[in-house]
């Protein structure tokens, strides 16, 4: 045997003899002396990248995993290992097509299987992760990891109940693992059980004191169980630990704004862009973003970048851009006919058309950090009009309803894709029958407002309900301002309606989940943004129908008997703001 080889190969056993006995600086002496006398030793380069990764260096890992693969290219655990080093370093796209071609290379390969659905889950495609995972499970069903990231995957595909089962499962096989911990704390939050949720992510920090997830979804249970001061210094916490991360700065943005600490919560909220949900939003225009200086005879573009009630909420700002400016608004399509009639608005483009060209551009939820909004200083006069030949033709269409005339809308509508946010829909709607009380109070009738798949709900309203659903004809925002300028009052769960109507200065009635948006403020039956709006919470969460203490300015006392508290206003006849 040729004595350099024999050398070599003396060298790499050593190496692996230092590695397996945890000596690492030993054992990544010994392969860099090997590789160096030998330069096409794959697996003195794969087990040199296999060290770094352990040792933190993830970009050196991959160099080094790329070298051994160049040399043996048909190695399945190169292509994996370098899949899990990608995934760590956030090159999800690469490290996908690298667990790929292990699995081209072994099939039968659950450690791959369990990468790959791993990754599937942080690339927002959690049903192909499911499968991947399940095939993991099938080959090794006492893989902790695979359970822990099926649990993940479930989760964000809504089906916490099955992900809390199989996390559980995770931890009978190995209970002090803080990530499955974690994990569990998330779907438990999800469910709803809040104080779980927190014992859940305890436990996990009692195991691993410096996890910064679980310090932030710990201040998400306590945030959402209203004990704020622990929740932002959970927050704070995980900012310490990780001060770029993404989704601890977005809940303390919400818990500042919440607070009406407006000048801490809008700069924090600059943050959203780098979230999950804002991903597919992101758009890189040539043109600097606006930051409330001086723009002279500049054009800017303000454009919608969430739902529609953020956009009917916030499109009251282009009045205010400063004279001279040319303002070109670019909104949903529903939203164009309605936001055309806005002053100070040279152009409205439907988002999806080609648009002009610009100086400046701004989100429009960036415009209150723009304009240093504070809670004293929110621009509350109504900003949003109906087109009078169309509030006119409505007119006509109810002169027939008797007594008040009030508009209800009793569901939002999901944001497919994205678990945690179809969650909250599922909280802040109800059924209409849930509004069956309102039926008590004399003299009124009942509009449909409501659009979406809960409009086929107005078919058969509670009974003793008279409700009329015109709802067939309601093509976009501005026939539904139309006919919300002929009714009383609008009764609406959180969603763009409420907004339209207070936007138009109208009487609403806001039916506000336990867990409020932080729009809506706390402990106020009133909203700065809306002077017509009034707010009626659920006292607990999930509970639309208990009896309690409503503070809203006139509206009295304690309300009687089983009537929800609207119905109650209502039957008092006290219709205004």
């Amino acid at each position: 045997m040729n004595a350099s080889v024999a050398g070599v190969d003396e060298l790499f056993h050593r190496a692996v003899t230092d590695y397996r006995a945890g000596r690492l600086a030993q054992a990544e002496d010994a392969l860099r002396q090997a590789t160096a006398a030998k330069p096409d030793h794959a697996q003195a380069f794969h087990l040199l990248g296999v060290i770094a990764h352990q040792r933190g260096f993830n970009a050196q890992a991959a160099d080094h995993i790329r070298m051994a693969i160049s040399w043996d290219a048909a190695q399945a655990s190169y292509r994996c290992n370098l899949g899990v080093v990608l995934d760590e370093l956030g090159q999800f796209e690469e490290a996908e097509a690298s667990l790929r071609a292990a699995l081209r290379l072994r099939p039968e390969y659950p450690e791959a299987l369990n990468n790959l659905g791993k990754v599937l889950t942080e690339r927002g495609r959690p049903a192909q992760a499911e499968e991947s995972l399940r095939a993991a499970l099938a080959l090794r069903p006492d893989s902790r990891d695979a359970l822990n990231n099926l649990g993940n995957a479930l989760s964000d595909l809504g089906r916490a109940q099955e992900a809390e089962d199989t996390l559980r499962r995770a931890l009978r096989l190995q209970p002090d693992t803080p990530d499955a911990l974690n994990n569990l704390g998330v779907a438990l939050s999800q469910l709803g059980r809040s104080s779980e949720a927190e014992a859940s992510f305890q436990a996990a920090l009692r195991l691993r004191p410096d996890y910064p997830d679980a310090h932030s979804n710990l201040g998400a249970a306590q945030f959402d169980l209203r004990r704020l001061a622990e929740a932002e210094a959970s927050y704070r916490q995980a900012l310490r630990l990780r001060p770029d991360f993404v989704d601890a700065r977005r809940n303390l943005a919400c818990l500042a704004l919440i607070t009406g600490r407006y000048a801490e919560g809008w700069e924090e909220n600059e943050w959203r862009w780098k979230t999950k949900h804002m991903a597919p939003a992101v758009r890189n225009f040539p043109a600097p973003l606006w930051g409330g200086e001086a723009i002279g005879g500049r054009v800017i573009l303000l454009h919608a970048e969430q739902g529609l009630g953020d956009t009917l909420q916030f499109c009251r700002y282009a009045p205010l851009i400063e004279a001279g400016a040319k303002v070109v608004l670019e909104v949903q399509a529903p939203l164009v006919r309605l936001l055309s009639r806005m002053p100070g608005v040279a152009q409205i483009v439907a988002r999806g058309e080609a648009l002009p060209s610009f100086d400046l551009h701004c989100p429009l939820m960036s415009l209150p950090r723009a304009f240093g909004t504070r809670l004293e200083t929110i621009p509350a006069a109504p900003y949003l009009a109906a087109e009078p030949a169309d509030a006119a033709m409505w007119r006509e269409r109810l002169s027939g309803l008797v007594g008040l005339k009030v508009g209800l809308v009793w569901a939002g509508e999901p944001r497919a894709g994205f678990a945690d946010l179809e969650a909250i829909d599922a909280r802040r709607s109800m059924a209409l029958a849930t509004l069956g009380p309102l039926a008590e109070a004399p003299g009124v009738s009942f509009v449909s407002l409501q659009k979406g798949k809960s409009a086929t709900q107005a078919a058969v309203p509670p009974p003793a309900m008279s409700l009329v659903d015109h709802t067939a004809d309601l093509k976009d925002f501005a026939d539904t301002a139309a006919l919300i300028d002929n009714l009383d009052l609008v009764i609406s769960v959180d969603t763009s309606v409420a907004h339209l109507a207070g936007g138009m200065g109208k009487p609403v009635w806001l039916l506000n989940r336990f867990d409020t948006c932080w729009r809506w403020l706390l402990d106020r039956d009133d909203s700065p943004w809306y002077p017509t709006l009034r707010q009626f919470r659920q006292p607990s969460p999930g509970d639309w129908a208990k009896r309690h203490r409503h503070r809203a300015r006139g509206a009295g006392g304690a309300c009687r008997g089983g009537s929800s508290p609207a119905a109650a206003a209502i039957g008092r006849g006290r219709a205004g703001g």
